[in-house]
């Protein structure tokens, strides 16, 4: 039988290792997300810029994976039946309406925006150790700095569509 201490530390580590893999899971859809956004952008630099995401967000994966497999657990190893669906969802809208550069940046916002979120309270509701605490806060100014990236080139494309 355990002590309450044995399970409290089991709880907490139940509870990083759900954290870290809720994570992992939303950054495969990340990463997917911006594939397909690729697959789709009309613009050479932008194709490029989401390609660049996507690799980020693939680095990403690998260092929630580790962290994972250093704590004796199995990471999920794909992204969310929903993220599925929204891709199918793109694919669908892009043929019957045509996908513009600028919806594919205005899709790239409100997910990153999410990620940002889920980060956040992710950090705030969970005791990480210092080193997974980094790790998440570096991948965290990763994402806000892709979404003022994504900002300043959807504000490229505002002006450049209005000549």
């Amino acid at each position: 039988m355990k002590t309450t201490l044995e399970k409290a530390k089991e709880n907490i580590h139940d509870n990083q290792v759900n954290s870290l893999n809720d994570l992992l899971e939303r950054t495969y859809d990340a990463e997917a997300g911006y594939k397909k956004a690729m697959e789709l952008a009309k613009d050479d630099y932008l194709t490029e810029f989401l390609k660049r995401r996507a690799a980020q967000r693939s680095q990403f994966a690998n260092e929630l994976d580790r962290e994972i497999r250093s704590m004796n657990e199995t990471p999920v190893s794909s992204g969310s039946t929903k993220a599925a669906l929204h891709r199918s969802w793109m694919d669908t809208r892009a043929f019957i309406s045509g996908t513009t550069d600028e919806s594919i940046l205005n899709e790239c916002i409100r997910g990153e925006k999410a990620s940002l979120d889920t980060y956040s309270n992710t950090l705030e509701e969970t005791n990480f150790s210092p080193e997974v605490s980094s790790m998440l806060n570096k991948q965290m100014d990763g994402i806000k700095n892709s979404l003022q990236d994504v900002k300043n080139l959807e504000a490229v494309e505002e002006v450049v569509n209005s000549f």
